[in-house]
C-alpha cells in the first residue's frame, strides 16, 4: 500500500521509557475511507500507539508522517464528569465547538438529536457513546480515532453503533482508527486489523488474522468462534472478507435465526 496519500504513515515505530520497551518496530498506515481496528491484550501498547498517532507522544525510534492539514476527531475511552455539575448534551458539545448548526447536524447524524437538552449524567451507555462520537465529528475530521467506542453498550447496541461508524466512513470518506478489546464485535465493520503485542503480531483482513498462529496464541479459538456471531447481526450482512454490505432487515433477521 502506497503511503504517499496516507493520512498517517508510521514506519518502524518504537517507544521506550527508560529501559521499558512499550512499542517496537510497528508499522501503521491510515488511509482515507478505510477502517483500521487495533486489537491486543492489556499492556500490548495500543494506547501508546494511539498517543503517537495523535501527536501526544513522540516515537523514540522510526518515523511518523501526518498529511499536512490533517484534522483528527478523537473519541476517548473514558469520560469523567463531575456529578454535581449540571451539564446538558448541547452545553457539553458547545465546550468543544460553539457552532450550534454543526452541533445539531452531528447529533442528528449520530441519532441522538432528541437528547440535546438532556443531562449528560442521565444518558445510557449507548447514548453517551453517540454523543461522544458527535463531538469527535464536530471538526469535520479527515481521521476519526475511536478508543473503545462501544464500551458500556449492550450487544445489539454495539452492532448498531459499529454500523453507524461504517456509514459515517462511507458518507465522509474519512479514515478511522478504532481500538477494541472485543475483536469478534468489530470484524464486520473493519477493513484491516492490526494485532499488537508491543510489535505487530499479525495484520490483514479479519478472516486471515483470525487464523494466524500469533493471534490464536493471544486470543484462542473461542474468539474466532465469536466472529461468525457478529457477522450475522440483523442490521447488516457481510462478504467473505468481513466487509459490510447492504441488507434489508427481514433478510438479515432470517440469516441471524439460522446462524446466530
Amino acid at each position: 500500500m502506497s503511503t504517499d496519500t496516507a493520512l498517517v504513515a508510521g514506519r518502524q515505530l518504537s517507544l521506550a521509557f527508560g529501559n521499558r520497551q512499550i512499542l517496537q518496530d510497528v508499522d501503521i498506515t491510515l488511509m482515507a475511507g478505510q477502517i483500521v481496528t487495533l486489537i491486543g491484550p492489556n499492556g500490548a501498547g495500543k494506547t501508546s500507539l494511539v498517543r503517537l498517532v495523535l501527536g501526544l507522544e513522540q516515537p523514540t525510534g522510526g518515523s511518523l508522517r501526518r498529511r499536512p492539514g490533517l484534522r483528527i476527531g478523537y473519541m476517548p475511552q473514558k469520560l469523567h464528569l463531575d456529578p454535581s455539575l449540571p451539564l446538558t448534551v448541547s452545553r457539553f458539545l458547545r465546550l468543544a465547538h460553539n457552532d450550534r448548526a454543526a452541533i445539531a447536524a452531528n447529533l442528528a447524524l449520530t441519532g441522538v438529536d432528541h437528547l440535546a437538552d438532556s443531562s449528560m449524567h442521565h444518558l445510557s451507555g449507548g447514548e453517551l457513546q453517540r454523543v461522544l462520537l458527535a463531538r469527535a465529528l464536530l471538526r469535520d475530521p479527515s481521521l476519526l480515532v475511536l478508543d473503545e467506542p462501544v464500551q458500556g453498550v449492550d450487544v445489539a447496541g454495539q452492532a448498531r453503533l459499529y454500523q453507524l461508524i461504517a456509514d459515517i466512513r462511507d458518507q465522509r470518506q474519512c479514515g478511522v482508527l478504532m481500538v477494541s478489546h472485543d475483536l469478534h464485535l468489530v470484524m464486520a465493520a473493519t477493513d484491516t486489523v492490526i494485532c499488537l503485542n508491543q510489535h505487530v503480531c499479525c495484520h490483514g483482513h479479519p478472516d486471515n488474522v483470525s487464523e494466524h498462529p500469533a493471534y490464536l496464541e493471544l486470543f484462542g479459538h473461542s474468539a474466532t468462534a465469536g466472529i461468525a456471531v457478529y457477522t450475522h447481526h440483523h442490521d447488516h450482512d457481510h462478504d467473505m472478507h468481513g466487509d459490510v454490505t447492504d441488507c434489508d432487515a427481514n433478510h438479515c433477521q432470517h440469516k441471524d435465526h439460522h446462524h446466530g
